[in-house]
C-alpha cells in the first residue's frame, strides 16, 4: 500500500512519538514517513530479502521473520502500535497473529482488501472472481490466502474481545464513513484490547 493519500490516512492513526513495531512492512515506506513526519520509531518485520534490503537502504529497522511463526520474541505491550497493513490476508494464521497484535501493542491497526466493495459484488454475481486495483490478481495466481470484509472484521473483533477505537474504508485514498463495506476497496481498523472483557473472562490475553 504506498498510495501517498492511503499511507497519509493510515499514518494519521498513529500518536505522534510512538513506538511502532510494523508486521509484513514490504520496502519500509511507511515506517519511514512515520519516522520523518510523526518522529516515530521501532522496527519492521519482513521475511522477503528484496523487501529486507529496501528497509535498511531506507534507513528503518527491520528483522527477517515469518510471521506465520507468531511473535513470541515479543512481551505484552511491547509496542504502543502495531500495524497490519495488507498483510493479514497472507497469513495462514489471521486469527492468532490479530490476537498477537492485541497483545504486543498497546493498540493494534489493519488495513486490508474489502471483499464486499460493490465491483467485487458485482463480479461475484457475474459469476467470476473479481480483478481490481486492490485485488489485481486472477484466482489461480493470488498471493492472498484469505478473503474478508469490513463487516468480517467486526465480527472478528468482537470474537476475540477487542475494542475498535475507530473504523472507516479507503477509496483512492479518500476516508470513507458512510456504508464502508460496499462503498470502499479498503477496510482500516484500529482497536485495542477489550480489558473489561478480558478481565471478566478470567482471561490474560484476548
Amino acid at each position: 500500500m504506498s498510495d501517498q493519500l492511503t499511507m497519509e490516512s493510515i499514518a494519521r492513526l498513529v500518536p505522534e512519538g510512538s513506538r511502532v513495531l510494523d508486521l509484513g512492512c514490504g520496502d519500509g515506506a511507511l515506517l519511514d514517513y512515520l519516522q520523518r513526519e510523526r518522529g516515530c520509531y521501532g522496527y519492521g518485520i519482513e521475511i522477503a530479502d528484496h523487501n529486507v534490503l529496501a528497509c535498511v537502504t531506507r534507513g528503518v529497522n527491520v528483522i527477517q521473520l515469518n510471521l506465520d511463526e507468531g511473535l513470541a520474541m515479543f512481551d505484552d505491550g511491547s509496542f504502543d502500535v502495531v500495524l497490519q497493513i495488507d498483510t493479514l490476508q497472507h497469513l495462514r494464521n489471521a486469527e492468532t497473529m490479530l490476537v498477537e497484535t492485541a497483545r504486543v501493542g498497546r493498540v493494534g491497526i489493519v488495513a486490508f482488501p474489502n471483499f464486499a466493495h460493490w465491483p467485487n459484488r458485482l463480479s461475484i454475481a457475474r459469476g467470476r472472481m473479481p480483478v481490481t486495483r486492490r485485488l489485481p490478481y486472477q484466482w489461480y495466481d493470488t498471493p492472498n490466502i484469505r478473503v474478508g470484509t469490513f463487516r468480517d472484521f467486526a465480527a472478528l473483533a468482537t470474537k476475540n474481545r477487542l475494542r475498535i477505537l475507530d473504523a472507516f474504508g479507503l477509496q483512492e485514498g479518500r476516508e470513507l464513513r458512510l456504508l464502508p463495506n460496499l462503498r470502499a476497496g479498503t477496510a482500516v481498523f484500529k482497536f485495542e484490547r477489550d480489558r473489561e472483557r478480558v478481565a471478566a473472562s478470567g482471561g490474560n490475553r484476548p
